[in-house]
């Protein structure tokens, strides 16, 4: 397979440069310090989003303020981590964003601003989605029903009456770019995407399941394509709500295309002048840089993904 070499570009979503530290979680004198110390910087999350503002050289940043400017709230304090220069971050949640006065800052989600924002604040933000849409959808102990208690700084909840613990959910999903042997690319549509918009196929992880034999099955079950070799490529957190995106390249060792009408509602095979014409034309709208799947075609491409209106959309 020929393709663009992408490993110096780091994926959207993936943090850089923050050492989570959870060794200091459990710490609460440590904790109540680094709150306290005048480097340290917070922001609000609050059903996904945020508050970020466009810098004077065209970036996007999220507001962040020091801890003693911060809305009050003890119980949703969340530990994010340090940067090499000491700063310590932490995430409020929130039932609303905070008012800005200046009128320059605007909420936004991570399928908005995720591939706007650094390496190392698309993180944070991503870190702090997680952990919100967790603590919002996970409040009631699984084993009795009790309602449970917020610790570890966020990343843990307690049930006070049989002592349970639990953790932050994450799912994994495969997400695979699959060839053929004439080096065509399949891409399928969702049943609820519009028309044109094509993507990789992905799917879940079953219990039980190896990543490859997940892989193998999510394109039987949705195309009728058959998978031999499957190899790794890079990984992407995607929380909408709780996904740990696998990517794969997937060699096909079929060709015949007969969709499930469940989840896929239509794939076709592209060779790279095919695809480049379709983008040309409109009949095929590329995935945007945001996910993993953008970076899947891209590398089987050769070339970077035409872009559409400058507002990211997810291909997963």
């Amino acid at each position: 397979m020929t393709g663009l070499d992408t490993t110096s570009k780091p994926l959207a979503l993936t943090c850089e440069g923050v050492d989570r530290a959870a060794h200091h979680r459990q710490d609460e004198a440590w904790l109540a310090a680094a709150w306290s110390h005048p480097t340290t910087r917070v922001f609000v999350v609050s059903g996904g989003q945020v508050l970020v503002e466009d810098t004077p050289d065209g970036g996007t940043e999220l507001v962040m303020t020091p801890a003693f400017e911060a809305p009050e709230t003890e119980q949703h304090r969340y530990f994010l981590g340090i940067d090499p220069e000491g700063v310590r971050y932490f995430a409020l949640q929130k039932d609303t964003l905070p008012g800005r006065m200046d009128d320059i800052a605007r909420p936004a989600g991570l399928r908005e601003v995720g591939g706007l924002l650094s390496p190392l604040q698309a993180g944070l933000m991503v870190h702090a989605v997680a952990l919100e849409n967790w603590q919002r959808m996970h409040r009631f102990c699984s084993r009795c029903g009790e309602r449970t208690v917020i610790a570890a700084a966020g990343h843990i909840r307690r049930c006070p009456a049989c002592g349970a613990e639990h953790y932050p959910r994450t799912d994994p999903a495969v997400i695979m770019l699959v060839t053929d042997e004439k080096d065509r690319a399949l891409l399928g549509r969702q049943v609820h995407w519009p028309e044109g918009r094509f993507s990789t196929l992905a799917g879940f992880v079953e219990p039980g399941e190896s990543l490859e034999h997940a892989v193998r099955r999510e394109v039987q079950e949705e195309v009728g394509v058959t998978v031999g070799d499957v190899q790794y490529v890079a990984s992407q957190p995607w929380p909408f709500p709780s996904s740990l995106m696998l990517g794969f390249n997937a060699q096909a060792v079929s060709s015949d295309i007969v969709v499930d009408g469940e989840e896929i509602h239509e794939a076709r095979w592209f060779s790279r002048d095919e695809l480049r014409a379709a983008f040309a034309s409109g009949e095929v709208l590329p995935p945007f840089g945001i996910s993993i799947a953008a970076r899947l075609i891209e590398m089987w491409f050769g070339e970077p993904l035409p872009r559409q209106g400058g507002t990211p959309r997810p291909a997963a």
